[in-house]
């Protein structure tokens, strides 16, 4: 059986089956393969040298910022819905504005709420429609939702997408209506979908044949929350730490998706939960440490950023470097000069 043929029949087995397992239950099944996959990952995780390669012709962050830091949070479920104002608030007493990407058919997400986090300067996105793992299935299902991704993005005002379990196929995200996407990662050997474009920078992706207007697709950089506290059970931030200094000294983007649904505001962590402390140590951490060096950017800002920098689609109108660990769709779109380092000129 081919490599690639496995991971997708264990995904649609473990998809079918999730509704109708405890949430205990899981985690368990996903903590028993963690530790296999650590000892594959070897020396490559959380930091994968090669991926600290600046774009050619790189002309830095605004400002000459030393590197960039994008904060966004993936809410699963109501339960995270119900933590999303805790979350502002701690973010806001720091300076911080955010991205929060609500599911729209997984939970009722009140106007109020997305109203009251635009107008105090956070981001909404959409993230998927169910959150159940059938978006990129097949292109069939991707058909049949398309539609209606693209309805709640307008009807948000919403501009990114954001995949559930970063499941993701570049070629297909190019047809909803957004100008960036977070479904991708640098290095990360432990989501559903095996792949890693091994690069701590956004990228363009343009949809084949030129047609579309193409996105920026920003990899998130800093491993996610629910693998290192819920799955490893980390005691702290420190992974966190020690990665976004490597890519502070190589100047690239840290990208950080932290969940609320396993946030526990007050008190000690439950099962399946950490505190919010270990998060705010982290932007604590990053503010003591490197004060005005970073840019705290929304991914909008970062999108805006990227698609005005001056003449880029001349100066590299050739295909990015791909990571030998890239899935086979972004194998795919790259063969086909979909995955640039700059948006082409116009």
């Amino acid at each position: 059986m081919p490599d690639e043929v496995l991971p997708v029949m264990r995904n649609r087995c473990y998809y079918t089956l999730k509704p109708y397992m405890p949430r205990g239950m899981q985690v368990w099944l996903r903590r028993l393969r963690i530790g296999r996959q650590l000892r594959r990952a070897g020396n490559c995780w959380p930091v994968l040298e090669e991926a600290g390669a600046a774009p050619p012709a790189w002309p830095g962050w605004p400002g000459g910022k030393r590197f960039a830091l994008v904060l966004v949070h993936d809410v699963e479920s109501a339960a995270g819905l119900a933590s999303c104002e805790c979350l502002a608030a701690l973010e806001e007493e720091r300076g911080i504005r955010s991205a929060f990407a609500f599911v729209p058919l997984r939970y009722q997400t009140p106007e109020r709420l997305r109203g009251a986090l635009a107008g105090r300067g956070f981001e909404i996105l959409v993230h998927g429609l169910l959150h159940d793992g059938r978006e990129f299935r097949d292109r069939p299902s991707f058909q049949q939702r398309r539609g209606p991704m693209n309805r709640f993005l307008a009807d948000w005002n919403a501009r990114g997408f954001s995949s559930p379990s970063s499941l993701h196929n570049l070629a297909w995200i190019g047809e909803l209506d957004i100008d960036y996407d977070i479904s991708t990662y640098d290095v990360d050997p432990f989501e559903p979908q095996p792949c890693g474009v091994g690069r701590i920078f956004p990228f363009w992706v343009q949809p084949p044949g030129g047609a579309g207007r193409g996105f920026l697709e920003l990899p998130y950089t800093l491993p996610q929350d629910f693998t290192l506290f819920v799955l490893m059970r980390e005691p702290g931030p420190a992974i966190w730490k020690r990665k976004l200094d490597w890519i502070a000294e190589k100047g690239g983007m840290a990208l950080l998706k932290a969940h609320p649904d396993y946030m526990l505001f007050g008190g000690r962590s439950g099962s399946g939960q950490y505190p919010a402390g270990y998060y705010t140590d982290f932007l604590d951490y990053v503010r003591d440490r490197y004060g005005d060096r970073v840019w705290i950017a929304r991914p909008s800002e970062i999108a805006r950023y990227w698609r005005a920098l001056p003449e880029a689609g001349t100066r590299c109108a050739s295909p990015i470097p791909l990571h030998p660990n890239a899935c086979a769709t972004c194998r795919q779109a790259h063969a086909l000069g979909s995955l640039a380092d700059y948006p082409p000129s116009s």
